[in-house]
């Protein structure tokens, strides 16, 4: 079991994950806009290794090359350190495809 994250402790995260924003209590999303409609579907291929890797699944909406991405640990009814650490490897691998 994932241990819910405080309110400060869910502040201090997201200032060290830029894009990344409270969409309500036990969620936190990001949006981003890739290069093409080729290098978006290739950005939420790569983030569903990722995802599976961590066993930890994002809920993702693709726009042909805008995508948004939301988190939350549903089985703990809000924020972890899993939605943190993922959100954290989501903007890695957006930011080395050019995201804005």
């Amino acid at each position: 079991m994932a241990e819910l994250l405080s309110e400060d402790a869910i502040s201090r995260a997201l200032e060290d994950l830029p894009g990344w924003q409270r969409e309500d209590d036990a969620t936190i999303a990001r949006f981003a806009k890739l290069p093409s409609f080729p290098e978006a579907i290739a950005a939420i291929d790569a983030v569903a290794e990722l995802a599976e890797s961590a066993n930890h699944h994002p809920d993702m909406d693709i726009r042909y090359n805008s995508l948004k991405f939301k988190l939350s640990t549903h089985s703990e009814g809000g924020l972890t350190a899993k939605d943190t650490d993922l959100a954290a490897k989501i903007s890695a691998e957006l930011s080395s495809r050019g995201a804005e």
